[in-house]
């Protein structure tokens, strides 16, 4: 028994319409199906563009590549319709629409007297982007940000509900490389003392975005120096280089001694004031005149019309300038070959000196005595015995010497021994 035409065209029809989706295609930005009560469900292409601009685009074809004639339709969600969109008569084998605004398009394609039936939608994703700063203090910035989309709702066909794409939209932040938050308006702590750029971008699971740049003028200093050299013998001269940034004034605390400052903490309770000196100046030049360890603070101060902001760092270890101290050799080989013709006093940080020198007897031989002294390392010659007594060579044997003074830390020195008086052959 043979089938009436009309049944087979339905069969064929039923075959295609299961179809729909291998058949309509669209070279999206992005792309996912609806989510209808019931199947079948259609392609949902999304185009990013800008909002005003209708960047959609759509093909279609016939099942088996034939050439077609290709009918556009577009849903009217008025009337719960599908109205005449556009229509392609020239037996192409594939049709393309663009410049589609947000809808629903069907297509009825027609090769060989067979109709089939593709629908999909389009929509066209946009994002505006605002960015600003609110707030500026020493503190703290506030990042200010805005946006507006497009609005992504489409109609199950076969109830009428509304539905919504989910775009899953994010924004973010940004540094240059770095990404700092995730929040659409963050507050940003600890601000950095060089002006920069901060971008804000909302973006989403269709690769659609937009972005938006704000600013920043620094308001804040960062207080940085370094120091050469660290440690020395007193008197000790030291050079602090200034390495802040975004600063125009600054200001060197230099602090007492801090053995010092401890034991009049502990004999009086408290300390009347730990600052032995202080200076305005940019990289300062300091002398640390008496031996001890020594605390250094630099603060660094921005001026601007809206806040004074400062920044505070210390010397990470302390400045030592050397104890005071006095040495003295064991013996000498005076005989004016130049090798070890003086019994030379060796000391640091020292004021003033008093060297006395005497014999077996007890009997006072040499003496010599220096104030405001000035070098740091060693006796000079003048200062030490060349192992004569009036005029000619003591006897070789054993002497005895007793040296006193003050160091640069205040501090009484003294010192005292037998050293040997060798006669070279």
């Amino acid at each position: 028994m043979k089938c009436p035409i009309s049944v087979v065209l339905i069969v064929m029809f039923s075959i295609f319409a299961g179809q729909v989706q291998a058949q309509i295609s669209a070279s999206a930005d992005g792309q996912t199906t609806t989510a209808y009560a019931a199947p079948p469900q259609d392609n949902i292409y999304v185009f990013c563009s800008a909002q005003g601009v209708a960047a959609g685009t759509l093909s279609a074809q016939f099942s088996t590549g034939a050439p077609a004639v290709f009918e556009w339709l577009r849903y009217n969600s008025a009337a719960a319709t599908f109205d005449s969109y556009e229509s392609d008569n020239s037996n192409s084998t594939s049709s393309t629409i663009s410049n589609l605004p947000d809808g629903c398009y069907r297509v009825n394609v027609l090769s060989s007297g067979v109709t089939e039936v593709y629908t999909a939608w389009v929509f066209n994703s946009y994002y505006e982007v605002t960015a600003s700063i609110t707030e500026s203090t020493c503190d703290y910035f506030q990042l200010e940000g805005a946006f507006t989309e497009s609005n992504l709702t489409y109609i199950d066909l076969a109830t009428g509900s509304s539905l919504q794409v989910y775009k899953n939209v994010r924004v973010k932040w940004e540094r240059g490389a770095d990404q700092l938050s995730s929040v659409i308006s963050p507050r940003i702590y600890t601000p950095p003392s060089e002006n920069a750029t901060y971008k804000l971008v909302v973006y989403d699971d269709f690769d659609c975005s937009a972005e938006a740049e704000v600013y920043y003028e620094s308001i804040v200093p960062t207080a940085a120096f370094s120091a050469s050299p660290v440690e020395g013998d007193a008197p000790l001269e030291v050079v602090f280089t200034n390495q802040s940034l975004n600063a125009d004034e600054y200001e060197w605390f230099f602090f007492r001694d801090i053995d010092e400052i401890r034991e009049e903490a502990a004999s009086q309770g408290e300390v009347s004031d730990s600052i032995m000196d202080i200076s305005i100046d940019q990289s300062p030049v300091y002398t640390f005149e008496n031996s001890g360890q020594y605390k250094v603070k630099m603060v660094a101060t921005k001026n601007s019309s809206t806040a004074v902001c400062r920044d505070t760092v210390y010397l990470d270890d302390y400045i030592v300038a050397d104890t005071s101290f006095v040495d003295a050799p064991n013996f000498f080989t005076p005989g004016g070959d130049g090798a070890n013709d003086k019994f030379i006093i060796k000391y640091t940080s020292m004021k003033s000196i008093d060297i006395k020198i005497f014999n077996r007897w007890g009997k006072q031989i040499f003496s010599v005595s220096r104030s405001n002294l000035e070098g740091y390392d060693a006796v000079g010659d003048d200062l030490g015995w060349d192992g004569k007594i009036n005029g000619r060579y003591a006897s070789p044997g054993v002497y005895y010497y007793v040296v006193e003074g003050r160091g640069r830390d205040d501090r009484k020195r003294k010192k005292q021994g037998f050293f040997h008086l060798f006669r070279k052959m």
